[in-house]
């Protein structure tokens, strides 16, 4: 999340991060300190929407989240696009292409992110399933036409399938 933000300076940013990080006392003052709000993923509740509608909607700061719900997951979820009608304001799609663990970042492998057009969701519509899954067709294929801009042949490997599959 940190390259989006930084790819998009002077821009400034609100992060959606897992609860469980904000349980350390020193990670919990930089997460509120990045502007970040905590979720429970596994039981999101209504605030997982309302927080960054409101802070979108009353503070000068964008949002980065992973439409999947999270950085290790291909499937697009509706969450991002609720939050974007609701807030009104478009989904910029971004794509991130280099190391993916700490190893690779301290090896200083390159990093490049790539910044598309914006999707703009019309707040008067109302969001069907079959509009959402259209919407979730033409990010997933922004997100492809952003990777092929950069590399064709840039594969993105899980680094935790990865270990799962070295481990057995």
């Amino acid at each position: 999340m940190l390259y989006f933000a930084l790819g998009a300076s002077p821009k400034k940013f609100s992060f959606m991060a897992k609860e469980e990080l904000f349980k350390n006392p020193i990670l919990r003052y930089i997460l509120v300190h990045a502007n970040a709000f905590p979720v429970n993923r596994q039981n999101p509740g209504p605030s997982a929407i309302k927080t960054p509608v409101k802070w979108l909607k009353k503070r000068d700061l964008s949002l980065i989240m992973f439409p999947s719900g999270t950085r290790h997951s291909q499937q697009l979820k509706g969450g991002a696009l609720l939050i974007s009608k609701l807030a009104g304001v478009p989904l910029v799609p971004a794509v991130y292409q280099g190391p993916a663990d700490t190893k690779g970042l301290l090896r200083r492998k390159r990093i490049t992110v790539n910044f598309g057009e914006p999707i703009y969701l019309d707040r008067k519509q109302r969001l069907t399933d079959a509009q959402q899954q259209l919407i979730l067709a033409q990010m997933s294929a922004r997100f492809k036409q952003l990777d092929n801009e950069l590399d064709p042949n840039y594969k993105y490997v899980d680094p935790m399938k990865a270990k799962k599959k070295n481990s057995n």
